[in-house]
């Protein structure tokens, strides 16, 4: 992650996400942009973290580690989302890993700037309290939910989070064959089962197996198996 010393580009962001009068002039002198490229993490779950986050482009997959060891994906998300949000609030650790799949940039803000400047600052605050929210009435036990669809319809929604950015229309990406243990284990499933699902799909010319890649060869036909995203519907 890196900072980016713009601040026109900064105020770009807080008018193109109408963010002026949350983020008002007294935390504007505070306010940090910064660039994480694909795959970097910005922030990993048991981490100790110093900075609300707000995703102002890009998107990012966030998911859960248990104590054996296994991952599993709980949703992507895009502009504008808020991180570290409940870790700030309730000054904890972070409780998922937050990656960025394309290009992202966040707007940092440091805890001890949003304490002394947006602890009564009502139309901060009320943004937050939307944010919390909509996080606790939808993503609550969203991983449960996902795994009741077919594996097919987790792979397909998958698959199409991770390969494209509809923000940007220069992004895609590839599915390397390398990773698709990882891939079995983000989507909770089983690498054998994978394999048949993914051999599947390359027989009805959704994707293909090329040069150690799954490389969609429909785009369309895999956004009808998927239906609306199960891991991008919120």
């Amino acid at each position: 992650m890196r900072e980016i010393q713009d601040q026109e580009q900064l105020y770009h962001f807080l008018q193109l996400h109408q963010l002026e009068s949350i983020l008002y002039e007294p935390l504007r002198p505070h306010l940090s942009l910064h660039r994480l490229e694909q795959g970097e993490k910005l922030c990993m779950q048991g981490d100790t973290i110093e900075y609300l986050y707000i995703l102002v482009q890009g998107k990012v997959k966030i998911y859960t580690s248990s104590t054996e060891g296994k991952t599993l994906i709980l949703c992507f998300k895009k502009p504008i989302e808020v991180i570290g949000d409940v870790e700030y609030i309730r000054s904890s650790q972070v409780i998922n890993t937050v990656e960025a799949v394309s290009p992202i940039y966040v707007i940092g803000i440091h805890h001890q700037w949003m304490h002394k400047y947006g602890r009564d600052y009502a139309p901060l605050l009320q943004f937050l309290l939307d944010v919390v929210t909509r996080k606790f009435c939808l993503d609550s036990d969203f991983s449960n939910f996902n795994l009741m669809y077919p594996v097919e319809v987790r792979l397909a929604s998958y698959l199409l989070s991770v390969s494209f950015d509809e923000s940007d229309s220069v992004f895609h990406e590839e599915l390397r064959v390398s990773s698709l243990v990882d891939v079995a284990n983000l989507i909770g499933t089983s690498y054998r089962h994978l394999n048949r699902v993914i051999r599947k799909m390359i027989e009805d010319g959704w994707v293909e197996r090329t040069k150690g890649y799954i490389v969609i060869r429909d785009k369309q036909g895999l956004s009808e198996l998927a239906g609306h995203n199960i891991y991008e519907s919120l």
